[in-house]
């Protein structure tokens, strides 16, 4: 006669697995809502490069001339030692992952043999007239992984068709298919309004260059005065607005317009649309290589970088290749130190040594939202929130856990990615302010004005925002090139 089966079988055949049916899974703190507008996928990539590289190149280097008249005669270009893997590799110790090319400046001259001119490599000596310096470039870059971007001069001053509306806008058009059809990914492609007081009257279809780069190349970014994707900062000192918005009104903006300077310099709060800032600025004096000419003191690379990188914008540095063909072993080596210094200043991050607390914490404790999101290594898309519930005295506090900490740059960075919030915010050490800002966006930093701090606590204030603020990243960073309280003889 079988046995009848036991009390421990029946739980672990019956009981059991309806425990594990209904057991209930952990569930998690959704994350906030955006603030509107939001940047893409191609603007965020773009800002994470921090900075990017020019080169203006053409007759003009042969010309010793910024501005080319349009009459240059195409044999003078003979850049007899031109190797583009210099320059690639120039960028790749700068530490830059995008490179732009002046494939066509205002002297009309193209550095690739368009079918629709022959003011182009085809009249050069060079190479027999079968160069192409943007093939060179493209073939250089890919070899090492890094992008390009290409500036086409709206401003021509050798083609007859300028100053003809219809007829010139074809040309244009027909050079932009050309590039973005013949040479790859271009991830970058440059427009401005520049022109001289004496050019002929030009109207530019913006709109069906926008429309055709769109078509060609989806994941490029169109830099002009207004976007589409990125927008010029108003100046070629490098610098931006002490505030600067990623956000402005694109209906307020127009190409070539030197009464908005002011506004592309700071953005607008209220602005409908995600149009970030790019500060170009040429290492040397001037855009185009110059023998009488040298790079710019490190000190100088230094301060642009914390008014442009520092300022929420993407730094452009114009390198020009000089008449051999390659970048100068000056600006080579000047290049060398600003990376160096760069290196140095934030490869070391105090913060991480600090315990840290917050007003308040999306969630609770367990919300995934805490403070130590700000000293992880993912500067965008972890971050510390406060609860919704908290509408002001928003802070986040750094202690020292052993001796002071020693410092004299405080970097602040927000999660972009759900939209750009903080309009004012205030850093104390030991309870007595040491700085004050207003926007921070991708990143904010402080190079203080006193100089080198030695303290035990490091709070920051966020005094206003457009809806709880979000702050990814924090660093305490030690600069040994800023000596505020120096005289400068």
């Amino acid at each position: 006669m079988a046995k009848p089966p036991s009390f421990l079988w029946v739980i672990t055949l019956f009981i059991l697995p309806l425990k594990l049916t209904f057991s209930k899974p952990e569930l998690v703190t959704t994350p906030p809502l955006p603030i509107l507008p939001l940047p893409t996928y191609s603007q965020l990539k773009w800002q994470q490069r921090e900075i990017i590289m020019f080169h203006h190149f053409g007759v003009n280097t042969f010309t010793d001339s910024e501005w080319g008249t349009g009459k240059e005669n195409p044999a003078i270009f003979i850049p007899t030692g031109l190797n583009a893997n210099q320059w690639v590799d120039t960028a790749v110790q700068a530490g830059v992952s995008l490179t732009i090319l002046t494939a066509k400046h205002h002297d009309g001259f193209c550095l690739w043999p368009s079918k629709y001119t022959d003011h182009s490599v085809i009249g050069s000596p060079w190479k027999n007239g079968h160069g192409d310096v943007v093939q060179e470039l493209v073939n250089a870059a890919k070899a090492r992984g890094v992008d390009i971007g290409l500036y086409l001069s709206p401003w021509d001053r050798h083609d007859r068709r300028y100053g003809r509306n219809k007829e010139y806008n074809e040309y244009y058009l027909a050079q932009l298919q050309e590039l973005l059809n013949n040479y790859g990914s271009v991830r970058e492609i440059w427009f401005d309004g520049a022109k001289g007081s004496n050019a002929p009257n030009m109207s530019y279809y913006f709109n069906d260059w926008f429309s055709m780069v769109n078509e060609l190349q989806s994941t490029i970014n169109i830099f002009s005065d207004a976007g589409p994707g990125v927008r010029w900062v108003g100046n070629e000192n490098g610098f931006a607005g002490s505030t600067c918005w990623s956000t402005i009104n694109r209906t307020s903006l127009s190409i070539g317009n030197g009464s908005i300077v002011d506004y592309l310099n700071t953005g607008d709060p209220r602005g409908t649309d995600w149009l970030p800032a790019e500060c170009d600025v040429s290492i040397r004096t001037g855009w185009f290589w110059h023998k009488t000419q040298s790079p710019k003191k490190l000190s100088k690379l230094l301060e642009i970088y914390y008014n442009s990188v520092g300022r929420n914008c993407v730094l452009l540095l114009n390198v020009p290749p000089n008449t051999t063909g390659l970048i100068s072993e000056t600006d080579v080596h000047r290049l060398k130190e600003f990376k160096g210094a760069i290196d140095t200043i934030f490869s070391t991050n105090l913060a991480e040594k600090c315990s840290i607390k917050a007003s308040s914490q999306r969630g609770g404790k367990n919300g995934g939202f805490g403070p130590k999101n700000v000293i992880d290594n993912d500067h965008l898309w972890t971050y510390w929130a406060p609860n919704d519930e908290d509408k002001e005295d928003h802070w986040i506090e750094l202690r020292a856990t052993n001796e002071k900490l020693k410092f004299n740059v405080v970097r602040i960075q927000e999660a972009i990615g759900l939209g750009q919030r903080i309009k004012r915010h205030e850093i104390y050490v030991d309870g007595a302010r040491v700085a004050s800002g207003t926007t921070v966006g991708y990143k904010k930093l402080h190079r203080l004005e006193k100089g080198v701090l030695h303290g035990y606590s490091l709070k920051i204030k966020i005094m206003g925002s457009k809806g709880i603020p979000l702050i990814s990243s924090v660093g305490l960073h030690f600069d040994p090139f800023w000596h505020p309280n120096e005289l400068v003889a």
